[in-house]
């Protein structure tokens, strides 16, 4: 089963995305109906949708979806991790329309003015409430923000992580030398899973190539295995280096070429499915 572990989906007539109004390719709706046809058109069998905002409406909109939508396997949602009802209110989440296919949460980290707001003790609390109902953190961070993501997991060894898009890779400053040495020290942690998404947006957007993409692909894999990698789009955010969707499936098949099939069916739907207990969303 293929599964991109990876996507959004948002419709400006029900809720502002505010981050790209500085980002005109990706200043419109874009609705699952859009989607659906490519994903048939690449052979992908189902998807992960991700959240884009702080709104737990939107999270309730990503249930209702994925209560409409076969297709949609999993829902990494939004909660705010500090509130002192959170298990209450994942609880009630649950209970929604589509609830059952709430796999995770994530925060914006990589925009979060705090550096230290993993660390801050609600926020801890608020992981370990998750972990008690099963969901996995999704991680969105730059590439210096990796030790202090390194150091939660390692203080939080009850609850599974997911670390977006590699963690942003400078592939268009062709240096990922401490990035690497910072993906070495945060994969021999056994929590945590990475995507093999959104490395097309980390090149140059006007003039990358498969070529700039393959050294960073090959780090993920050789310190994360095929059984704690997953392959995702990250559309439409992708459409910003001219993927479209057709496109950055094939990328993500072609940087795994050189796996074995058994490990190839691991990184394109076997990870996920495992990661996210999706056969029982």
């Amino acid at each position: 089963m293929r599964i991109d572990a990876h996507h959004h989906v948002w419709d400006l007539r029900d809720r502002p995305q505010p981050w790209t109004d500085d980002l005109p390719v990706l200043r419109r709706s874009f609705r699952f109906s859009e989607l659906a046809t490519q994903l048939a058109e690449a052979e992908v069998d189902g998807t992960v949708v991700v959240h884009t905002v702080a709104d737990p409406d939107e999270t309730r909109d990503l249930l209702a979806l994925a209560a409409a939508e076969p297709l949609v396997l999993g829902v990494v949602g939004w909660f705010d991790l500090e509130a002192p009802d959170l298990d209450e209110t994942v609880a009630a989440a649950r209970e929604l329309p589509g609830g059952r296919h709430l796999v995770g949460a994530r925060h914006q980290l990589q925009v979060e003015p705090d550096k230290a707001w993993l660390d801050r003790p609600a926020v801890r609390r608020g992981l370990r409430v998750l972990a008690r109902h099963g969901l996995v953190w999704d991680l969105v961070v730059s590439p210096e923000q990796l030790p202090a993501v390194t150091r939660a997991v390692a203080e939080l060894p009850e609850v599974s992580f997911v670390l977006d898009h590699a963690g942003k890779p400078p592939i268009a400053r062709g240096d990922l030398t401490q990035w690497r040495a910072d993906l070495t020290a945060l994969a021999a942690l056994e929590n945590v899973a990475v995507k093999l998404s959104g490395l097309v947006t980390e090149a140059s957007w006007s003039r990358w190539r498969l070529a700039d993409l393959q050294p960073a692909a090959d780090t993920v894999l050789d310190r994360f295995g095929a059984a704690r990698t997953m392959v995702g789009s990250d559309w439409p955010v992708c459409l910003l280096a001219g993927a479209e969707y057709e496109l950055v499936a094939s990328i993500g098949g072609r940087l795994v070429a050189g796996l074995s099939d058994d490990e190839r069916a691991e990184v394109e739907g076997g990870t996920a499915a495992r990661w996210y207990d999706l056969e029982s969303a």
